[in-house]
């Protein structure tokens, strides 16, 4: 049995959180003034970057592609995921597939998305910080190492509300969970269309078709870093600019994720209930 302390899901709770859900999707806005203006140097840093950082970066962009293909070397073990999800539900040592996490109460759910995303977050803080030491010299290797934290927070959200990124057209939904966090309100709107029949065989297959731009998701959010990233170029004081840039991109990126895979898990469990209800008649 689940912990007493988790509330059964009802018709009425799921649908409040579904009505929360939909007033943070319109809550999305359009980048602040100073991101804006910070996208204009980003010519300028790119042509500033050295070979080796421009190598980094070729190198994210292909296992990006990879992860997308095959799951490559970013492809999460769920094990530690659903061995933290089995604590949170009270139920320590059971044995939890990404199907039967599907199951356990929704509140349960949010609970260990919450203690995903501040693992992150934090992890994430630190390691700006650390790779912002070094300025120029040590942003190549946080390119990759943000990329990697970005897309392991995705994977784990997936995991904890039931939906298992070793499944091709679930690494799409992971890339576009990363999209949706970098775009501007146009992109924004047209993801959220998009994912809107995610569930329907056709619309997976169209947004999985979609993704064979990929390219263009990563250059987005490597633009997105333009101004952040002049500012960490400078030794030592680009730790503090690191821990923050860093640190604010995951939290974005795990936020997203959170909101748009626990949106998927209420709609389930909402068409579950009404089936059975169906049924009962």
């Amino acid at each position: 049995m689940v912990n007493d302390k988790w509330t059964e899901d009802t018709v009425e709770s799921l649908e409040e959180e579904l009505r929360r859900i939909e007033e943070w999707e319109e809550d999305q806005r359009d980048l602040w003034f100073w991101e804006k203006l910070g996208r204009l140097p980003f010519a300028l840093l790119d042509r500033m970057m050295p070979k080796v950082v421009h190598d980094w970066i070729g190198k994210v962009l292909d296992e990006l592609g990879n992860y997308i293909q095959t799951g490559g070397q970013y492809l999460i073990d769920e094990t530690p995921v659903m061995q933290r999800l089995a604590e949170t539900a009270g139920r320590p040592g059971a044995f939890l597939t990404p199907e039967k996490a599907a199951d356990l109460p929704l509140a349960c759910l949010n609970r260990a998305s919450e203690e995903i995303k501040a693992s992150h977050v934090r992890f994430a803080r630190y390691q700006g910080a650390a790779t912002g030491l070094g300025g120029l010299f040590t942003l190549a290797a946080d390119i990759p190492l943000l990329l990697g934290t970005s897309l392991k927070v995705i994977q784990e959200m997936a995991l904890v509300y039931g939906y298992d990124p070793r499944i091709p057209s679930e690494r799409a939904f992971v890339v576009h969970c990363l999209q949706f966090a970098s775009s501007d309100i146009v992109g924004k709107r047209a993801i959220l269309n998009r994912l809107s029949s995610w569930e329907s065989e056709e619309g997976t297959q169209e947004s999985v078709s979609r993704l064979e731009g990929w390219r263009e998701v990563i250059i987005n959010y490597g633009d997105q870093w333009g101004w952040k990233k002049l500012f960490q170029l400078v030794p030592v004081a680009g730790a503090i600019f690191g821990a923050w840039i860093n640190q604010s991109t995951v939290e974005e990126v795990a936020e997203a994720a959170q909101m748009l895979y626990r949106k998927r898990r209420v709609l389930a469990k909402l068409e579950k209930m009404e089936e059975t209800r169906t049924d009962a008649q």
